[in-house]
């Protein structure tokens, strides 16, 4: 796709949740993760790279200690659609007998959020929690039926913006779109 191409799918695509209501998201979040970490000096894993987004909006807004690495599992590689589950980096930390909170962009059929909170048992965490921006309602069974902390919930569209993608473009903007369906 050309520049236009993508500048046209941007003005058709419909404002779900605009940049205030991301913000107020944000601010949700931090509150909710603080009253239950703040005491842990937890690890936090941002999923790359559509958790980069929240990740930040979020840490920033933590006032205790905290350790961050990441993680970068996909199944999108660009396209609209998820395959198979692609392991490109995994957390180089000391997982053993910590707290940990993996953050994620959105939570759709869950497939990646499982393989990285089982890749955290598997590493030793004490307790693993997530938090994502976005839970999509899917109406049928996920791999994780909800996450911990949860700022925002969209219906089951394909959504970009915050964190979220459009073949890998998009990340960057402060609120919500949804591709236009008509």
């Amino acid at each position: 796709m050309n520049s236009a191409e993508y500048t046209r799918v941007l003005e058709e695509a419909d404002l779900v949740w605009g940049e205030t209501d991301v913000d107020a998201a944000y601010v949700r979040l931090a509150r909710d993760i603080s009253s239950v970490l703040s005491r842990s000096t937890p690890l936090i894993i941002p999923v790359m790279m559509g958790g980069m987004v929240p990740a930040s909006r979020i840490v920033s807004q933590l006032e205790f200690p905290l350790e961050i690495d990441y993680v970068h599992a996909t199944r999108y590689r660009g396209d609209v659609r998820g395959r198979t589950l692609e392991w490109i980096a995994h957390p180089s930390s000391d997982f053993k007998g910590r707290s940990v909170l993996v953050v994620d962009d959105i939570l759709d059929e869950g497939v990646t959020l499982a393989a990285i909170i089982a890749h955290c048992q598997e590493l030793g965490a004490r307790e693993i929690y997530c938090a994502v921006l976005v839970d999509k309602q899917i109406g049928r069974p996920r791999e994780v039926a909800r996450a911990d902390f949860t700022g925002l919930e969209v219906d089951d569209r394909y959504v970009f913006g915050c964190g979220m993608d459009y073949r890998g473009y998009f990340r960057n903007l402060p609120a919500i779109y949804a591709l236009d369906t008509s």
